[in-house]
């Protein structure tokens, strides 16, 4: 059969891949490493430091589920070639389905996987700070960016992950004006990365009486929450600290008390906030965290660009800036002008299925393709 021929193809070219893969995952080694951890949780004085055991335990459960993974994945390749074989054999078409099932099923599992290679940076293991700015269009901004915010709100529940507000501000009418949250989950900043920059929207504006279609732009920031001491200078004269009260959601203790907490660092304009924690000096430590992150990649990034002979360049909230278009009207598609991946299916992706996006961005960053497109088609 023309089709027993099609999935034996199809499944050849999986067999060298999934042995990189083995390789790319280093499983020798993670096996090993859960033989030794589960050997020093037998020995009595593990949960002497409720910290570090439940950071094994959690190192453990990581290493477990990559082996897992790949050894479902290779159940599902020899599967596969068995189904095949028997289709071969007994010439019978009702074979097909069973066979297709279990290559889709293959290939999903295969690409997650492999997206999980992919993230090798330095910080890709990290949680995320994720900050939305809403830009150029007033009100109609606003609404965006709370739809973004629940976009990504939909997409922590669904990875499983969690995450805590540590900033928010209302918008005067609609929406929010802006919002910073961190996601705790494990490679959340590795797969956020992907959303940092400026997100447009096109769509018939539920604030316009005479129905016009108008264009919103928000910023997206994304940086890892970088837990150790980094080796950052801040002299005392070069940034500004602010209180004021918090707003919006947080929990019992906002707008009683002005904790909340902006410092702007001056040579660089940076600006960061926190409004979540219990008192003033917990935001203030959580602020300086997250400005010594920022400063830290900034240098790097810096020390990057001169290496490489490129110059950076600071982007507005506005036209010509946008990483992705989401449309409404006249037509509904939402496209990355980086990696040119696309889908008309709107509701899905603000629904929080973003992952066609980020995948593509993880494939396009480490091959260094150049597939994206202009925004010519998109107005």
């Amino acid at each position: 059969m023309v089709e027993l021929d099609q999935f034996k193809y199809t499944l050849g070219t999986y067999k060298q891949p999934l042995e990189e893969i083995k390789d790319s995952l280093d499983l020798v080694n993670k096996e090993q490493r859960v033989q030794e951890l589960e050997r020093k949780m037998e020995e009595p004085d593990f949960w002497d430091n409720p910290e570090k055991s439940q950071e094994s335990m959690k190192t453990l459960k990581s290493l477990k589920d990559d082996i897992a993974i790949y050894h479902h994945l290779t159940e599902l390749f020899e599967e596969i070639e068995l189904l095949i074989e028997m289709g071969y054999e007994e010439n019978d078409p009702a074979v097909l389905p069973d066979i297709q099932a279990n290559m889709d099923e293959f290939i999903t599992e295969y690409e997650n996987i492999r997206m999980k290679t992919l993230l090798s940076g330095e910080y890709d293991n990290n949680n995320a700070i994720v900050t939305l700015h809403a830009g150029a269009g007033g009100t109609e901004s606003c609404d965006w960016c709370g739809m973004l915010y629940r976009m990504y709100s939909r997409w922590v529940d669904k990875k499983g992950f969690s995450m805590e507000v540590l900033d928010y501000l209302d918008g005067d009418e609609a929406g929010v004006k802006s919002v910073t949250f961190q996601v705790n989950g494990e490679n959340a900043f590795g797969y956020l990365k992907s959303e940092k920059g400026v997100h447009r929207l096109v769509r018939i504006s539920p604030f316009n009486a005479a129905g016009k279609r108008q264009t919103s732009f928000v910023s997206c920031d994304v940086m890892p929450d970088i837990e150790e001491d980094l080796d950052v200078e801040i002299r005392d004269e070069d940034i500004r600290v602010d209180t004021y009260r918090s707003s919006g959601a947080g929990g019992q203790h906002i707008n009683k008390t002005s904790s909340a907490i902006r410092i702007t660092h001056l040579p660089t304009g940076i600006v960061v906030q926190c409004q979540n924690e219990r008192s003033q000096f917990q935001n203030k430590d959580k602020a300086m965290q997250m400005l010594k992150a920022k400063l830290y990649l900034l240098k790097q990034q810096e020390n990057a660009e001169k290496v490489s002979g490129i110059r950076g360049e600071v982007k507005e909230i506005g036209w010509g800036n946008q990483i992705r278009s989401y449309v409404l009207q006249p037509y509904t598609m939402v496209k990355d002008h980086r990696t040119g991946a696309e889908t008309g299916n709107v509701d899905s992706v603000l629904d929080g299925n973003i992952d066609l996006f980020i995948n593509a961005y993880l494939k396009w960053i480490t091959l260094g393709e150049s597939s994206g497109d202009t925004d010519s088609d998109m107005e």
